[in-house]
């Protein structure tokens, strides 16, 4: 994302500060390793860094010291927010970008769902980045500039089977972030919402199953298939996520689908919505008040 200005309504020229949630692997880590790249400050985020040292000592030996920094942060925290406020108020360092790329994800098929496992997909993919919008947005209000990046999929745009609570939680950011998208654009804030294909990154390998057993009925469905292909450790995804960071970082839109699997999706669901105004068109415009 580029930063030129003509008023005080966007980002202003220069090294942005962009935080980052999920550094561990796959999309958090090159968002930030291309940040980097590109000038700007980083400040990295995973939920426990001593995990990954090496990571952590690429990115903060950036320079000019400094312009790297990792930082712990569990997006399912309910206090997760607290992070942006301290570095706002406490450390003086603006958050112009807020990348939300922290996510996973629980195969099995919608009845099978115990509520924790509900629970704790909705809490990392949903109330995380939206804590963490929350935090963000009234200090990007006052410098009147920020953008927002929420990683989304195509399962959030269209069933999928056995994904049906991942994409639950992510149809949820998506109705969010569309509304956030239209209420902050006044202000300079720009929220763009990338539907996501599948991608070569570790999210597909760490894919767990439900706790409950399948059962027979869904063993050899459509939704046993699916999991096996998870569980398989041969899925092999045709999204190289590198490229992907490359476009998200030069767009700034509201919206963007990549992945030729999640261009399927979009396609399903505009042709859907366009049979049904075909077929309900008239309905649809003939219920107002007389």
């Amino acid at each position: 994302m580029s930063s030129s200005t003509s008023n005080d309504t966007v980002p202003s020229p220069g090294p942005l500060t962009w935080l980052i949630t999920g550094c561990s692997s796959g999309f958090g880590l090159e968002f930030a390793r291309h940040a980097l790249e590109a000038g700007h400050r980083v400040i990295a985020t995973s939920r426990d860094p001593s995990k990954t040292p090496a990571l952590v000592s690429e990115i903060e030996a950036a320079t000019p010291p400094g312009r790297g920094r990792w930082l712990p942060l569990d997006a399912s925290d309910a206090d997760c927010g607290a992070l942006i406020d301290r570095l706002e108020t406490e450390q003086d360092t603006h958050v112009d970008i807020l990348v939300n790329s922290a996510g996973f994800a629980i195969t099995g098929p919608v009845e099978g769902f115990a509520d924790q496992e509900v629970r704790d997909v909705m809490e990392t993919n949903f109330f995380g980045p939206y804590r963490l919008m929350r935090a963000a947005l009234p200090h990007m209000r006052r410098r009147r500039r920020g953008v927002i990046v929420n990683l989304s999929s195509g399962s959030g745009l269209e069933a999928r089977h056995a994904l049906g609570v991942y994409g639950a939680s992510k149809a949820a950011l998506d109705g969010i972030s569309k509304t956030l998208a239209r209420e902050v654009a006044e202000f300079g804030i720009r929220v763009l919402q990338v539907y996501m294909g599948a991608f070569d990154t570790p999210m597909a390998r760490s894919t767990r199953m439900v706790e409950k057993p399948l059962g027979s009925d869904y063993e050899n469905s459509m939704v046993g298939k699916t999991i096996d292909i998870f569980q398989s450790g041969q899925f092999q995804p045709k999204g190289d996520h590198k490229k992907a960071v490359r476009a998200i970082y030069d767009v700034v839109e509201v919206q963007m689908v990549l992945g030729k699997d999640c261009a399927v999706r979009a396609l399903e669901v505009r042709d859907g919505l366009n049979h049904m105004m075909e077929t309900f068109g008239e309905v649809c415009n003939n219920v107002n008040v007389d």
